[in-house]
């Protein structure tokens, strides 16, 4: 369950089940309290073998109704809603405004169960339920209840709708720093969440979260513009900004000094071989060029390292 509920505490991610998955539900719940009932009826006819027949058959009786109607109600009371079957089958019973049940909620809905389930074997429930438009029984007109789906199908897009084309572009003037991330969410959801919701109440959320979005920006909305495509066009905005951000911030890191070796991106020349032809000439080489006559000779007691620079090994 999501965050984000409506003024008239509609809960948002939440449908109606349908008569099969309730019935499969219910099928569940029979078997379990079948074998609970039948574990404990085992366990009165033996402790009861010694009575009389009335007192058995009062026995068997607060047995029946302590099993099939005391504990689904005790156990829909303290798991707000979710018997075995339906937390096997991803259902809840909830009340018509989308809050918890009680206690009087799960009693009348036991109370009915026993007439349009149990002495009927169904029949009632299943034509109530096929009649009704959200699928409910005569125990949940009566109790005010609903049976919802908890665990919806993942294949459902979640992609923010497009804003209309004369509306990109117009807030790019539009200060966003003061929006919070939880008006970003109630934003989002809002928007790909309104084909699910009733039209009169996707219009009231989108109106409110457009007041607290205006209130934010500091901006009035443009006149004449609905308040989900005004949202729209703001998430596009942002969603603008931010994918041009991270562009420039790319572009500014493969410019960056040092990116690629050198200091304006551009890695340095490696250093020229120098061949022996080439090499440099070394201190000792100059002497021996100075004490050199004019023909280039040796001097007298000259040694091969005051001409060619090599020593020789000792």
């Amino acid at each position: 369950m999501t965050g984000v509920v409506t003024g008239d505490a509609v809960v948002l991610d939440l449908r109606p089940a349908r008569l099969p998955s309730r019935a499969l539900a219910l099928f569940l719940d029979l078997v379990v309290v079948g074998a609970v009932y039948l574990l404990i009826g085992i366990g009165l006819t033996v402790a009861t073998s010694s009575l009389d027949e009335a007192a058995r058959t009062a026995a068997s009786l607060a047995c029946f109704l302590l099993v099939f109607v005391g504990a689904p109600i005790a156990v829909e009371t303290l798991s707000h809603g979710r018997s075995i079957g339906k937390l096997a089958c991803g259902l809840r019973v909830v009340r018509d405004d989308g809050g918890p049940i009680r206690f009087r909620h799960a009693l009348v809905r036991g109370a009915m169960g026993v007439v349009e389930i149990l002495m009927t074997f169904g029949v009632v429930a299943c034509a109530a339920s096929l009649v009704s438009a959200r699928g409910r029984r005569i125990g949940d007109v009566f109790a005010g209840t609903l049976v919802v789906r908890e665990r919806l199908p993942t294949a459902r897009t979640t992609a923010v709708p497009p804003p209309p084309p004369e509306l990109v572009g117009r807030f790019a003037e539009l200060d966003l720093s003061a929006v919070p991330d939880s008006l970003w969410l109630g934003i989002r959801q809002c928007l790909t969440r309104a084909p699910q919701l009733d039209p009169e109440v996707g219009r009231r959320l989108a109106e409110r979260l457009a007041g607290e979005l205006v209130t934010r920006t500091g901006t009035p909305a443009p006149a004449g513009v609905p308040a989900v495509a005004y949202l729209a066009g703001v998430v596009a905005e942002r969603r603008t900004r931010e994918a041009r951000r991270v562009f420039e911030a790319a572009g500014q890191a493969g410019r960056a000094p040092g990116a690629t070796g050198g200091p304006g991106g551009v890695a340095p020349a490696a250093p020229p071989l120098v061949t022996p032809a080439e090499a440099p000439v070394g201190p000792t080489d100059s002497a021996a060029q100075a004490g050199s006559g004019p023909s280039g000779t040796r001097p007298e007691g000259g040694s091969p390292a005051s001409t060619t620079g090599f020593v020789p090994p000792a």
